[in-house]
């Protein structure tokens, strides 16, 4: 992976992460936490999206789409397990 693949991949789950945070919480988690946030947020709709069928496409707003949910899916999760 070069610095730029790392780069897009660090940016798109800064992104994915701010979003799902905007969505589930009402703000974010600063930079870091949007990061990490979104990067597990891809794994997680990468593990998920394809054992149900689903498929969103290519490209960068895909790739922030598809980072976002999963994200959105990590955040819904966190919280049912807080209150649990």
């Amino acid at each position: 992976m070069g610095v730029e693949s790392l780069l897009v991949f660090i940016i798109i789950g800064a992104i994915a992460g701010w979003l799902a945070g905007l969505i589930v919480s009402g703000f974010g988690f600063g930079l870091i936490g949007n990061i990490i946030v979104g990067i597990v947020g891809a794994f997680i709709a990468g593990w998920l999206f394809p054992l149900i069928g689903f498929s969103i496409g290519g490209g960068i707003i895909a790739s922030i789409i598809h980072a976002m949910i999963g994200a959105i899916i990590l955040l819904v999760l966190v919280r049912v397990l807080k209150r649990a």
